[in-house]
């Protein structure tokens, strides 16, 4: 699971983590955070896992908070949004079938290739990167 984004999107920029996680509470186990990565590394290495496992990978930005108010704005918009979600599952459980599309029954129209994890060196190369992007990383 990631975010789809716009290609001009600033978050593309931003240093990504994996969070891999139990699919359902029978296998329950503490999740695993992996990162930072650059985001196509982040989505190679969730799927490359994923692929051979029974378990889900979340790949989400890291966004580098600098202040406590950006911290709690950060909070209060996971919130807002936990809270808007919940409400819309709440909402017509039966409602029309005719207004739901569901995404996994469709065809694509050509198959996605999987993509290739990532070598150590260009994971290394990506981990500077990412550093350099960092906040106060060239003071």
């Amino acid at each position: 699971m990631t975010l789809d984004l716009p290609d001009d999107s600033p978050m593309l920029d931003l240093p990504w983590i994996i969070t891999f996680g139990p699919l359902d509470d029978i296998d329950e186990w503490e999740a695993v955070v992996c990162g930072p990565y650059e985001r196509p590394h982040a989505l190679a290495l969730a799927e490359a896992v994923v692929a051979e496992e029974q378990f889900m990978a979340v790949v989400e930005p890291l966004v580098p908070a600098v202040s406590v108010e950006q911290i709690r704005s950060e909070i209060t918009a996971a919130q807002s949004a936990a809270a808007e979600a919940a409400r819309i599952d709440q909402a017509d459980l039966y409602g029309d079938v005719e207004d739901v599309v569901d995404e996994e029954l469709t065809e694509p129209d050509h198959p996605a290739e999987p993509l290739l994890a990532p070598s150590e060196a260009e994971l290394r190369a990506g981990f500077r990167r990412v550093a350099a992007r960092l906040p106060g990383a060239t003071e």
